[in-house]
């Protein structure tokens, strides 16, 4: 019989080294790639790989994501175990003490733990929903399966200088996880390359008994220990439960060749710029016209993008750019840049290396050069945005370590 697997996606994150882009929406519900959200990638990887049971874990600003699943993720009603259903914190559990908000990754599957039980789950695979990555979930299943691991978490090395906001683990020969450090601040080398450490993607997969117990203990019986990293996990190793882990890089991707190494932590606004940029490479990590790995969205009902004027001087043209339905290039020029839907690039404009969401209209002989534009912007004709950091700092923007400007959603020049 096949085995019962339930997903549940952690949809709660505020993002806050996001903002100013998590102002007035979650993490995952940051728009990516011209028209889809963060959360998509998550949403995407279950449904390719079979899981179609899936429960939303919303918290934060969830306004923006909830519109976003209840207009664009939906089964048919004939369908009982097809369903993405999104569950806000509602003080199912702590009645007494006044809590409300999910507490950590932990507590929040802990305050939902009837829906494991009425589902009649096997296994129950527990992802992030702000990455950006694909992933076969199913192999990964299978791996847990046959390890008969009770709890197995998705590895990733990554450098030593960056793994200090992972959860970092160290592995025996047939991949068990036998130390687990939730964010050191001195992170371990692997073995044979000490310049890398092997951390937590936040993806887990866990059987349904072990989950129970692990949770009912860590959560239950005290009120603390809310995440999976800094409490579960360590505490599965402590009372001897069998973890493992699972190599991301021999993940198959049905139409991909060669290993599966593209995963982002978009946590902080250079990582979401580069992650964007990405996109438009000339030949890009991280394929998202793969039709054996469709990637999924809300549908917009919009026209076809469009190029406008063919005049000396003034022609409607991108290069090395991705433009989603209803951008209008009417005279300008666009180049290593991600356009979102109905963005109206006018005449003798120059857009360099920016991300534009929604609705953002650029005016004639404007220049933006390394910049992010959240939602409903429109730049008046002449206004130059990335290339005076001080002048861009007195409008009120943000200006990242590295130089990237934001203009956050409708601001009024």
């Amino acid at each position: 019989m096949k085995p019962r697997v339930l997903g549940m996606i952690l949809a709660g994150g505020q993002g806050s080294r996001l903002s100013p882009l998590t102002l007035k929406r979650s993490k995952p519900a940051v728009p990516f790639g011209g028209k889809y959200r963060i959360i998509d990638f998550a949403i995407n990887n279950f449904i390719n790989s079979g899981v179609f049971s899936i429960y939303v874990l919303t918290q934060y600003k969830a306004q923006s994501l909830t519109e976003h699943i209840q207009r664009g993720w939906r089964f048919g009603t004939f369908l009982q175990d097809y369903f993405i259903t999104l569950v806000p914190a509602q003080m199912y559990r702590y009645e007494e003490l006044g809590a409300v908000w999910y507490r950590g990754t932990a507590d929040a599957v802990y305050q939902n733990l009837h829906l494991v039980d009425n589902f009649g789950a096997d296994y129950v695979a527990i992802f992030s929903g702000d990455h950006i990555y694909k992933m076969n979930v199913e192999h990964m299943l299978q791996a847990h399966m046959g390890a008969r691991a009770d709890v197995t978490i998705a590895a990733y090395p990554m450098p030593r200088s960056e793994a200090h906001r992972f959860g970092v683990m160290h592995v025996g020969d047939r991949g068990q996880v036998t130390e687990f450090l939730e964010k050191p601040a001195d992170p371990p080398g692997m073995p044979g390359d000490p310049d890398q450490s092997l951390t937590s993607m936040g993806n887990y997969i866990f059987s349904r008994r072990a989950l129970e117990e692990l949770l009912h203990t860590s959560i239950g019986g005290q009120h603390d220990g809310f995440d999976f990293g800094q409490d579960v996990i360590p505490r599965a190793l402590a009372d001897g439960y069998a973890v493992q882990a699972y190599d991301f890089h021999k993940n198959p991707i049905p139409g991909q060749q060669g290993p599966n190494l593209y995963w982002r932590d978009v946590g902080t606004l250079d990582a979401y710029f580069d992650a964007s940029l990405d996109l438009v490479s000339v030949n890009p990590e991280f394929d998202i016209y793969n039709p054996q790995w469709p990637l999924r969205t809300s549908s917009e009902f919009s026209p076809p993008a469009k190029f406008v004027h063919e005049a000396e001087g003034r022609k409607g043209q991108a290069f090395n750019s991705s433009l989603a339905g209803g951008v209008i290039v009417s005279g300008g020029t666009v180049r290593d840049s991600i356009l979102s839907r109905n963005v109206h690039i006018h005449s003798y404009s120059l857009v360099e290396s920016c991300v534009l969401f929604d609705n953002v209209v650029v005016g004639r002989h404007s220049h933006l050069r390394r910049v992010i534009v959240d939602k409903d912007v429109t730049i008046p004709p002449g206004t130059r945005i990335g290339l005076d950091h001080e002048e861009d700092r007195a409008r009120g923007f943000t200006v990242t370590e590295r130089g990237v400007v934001v203009v956050p959603k409708s601001y009024t020049f």
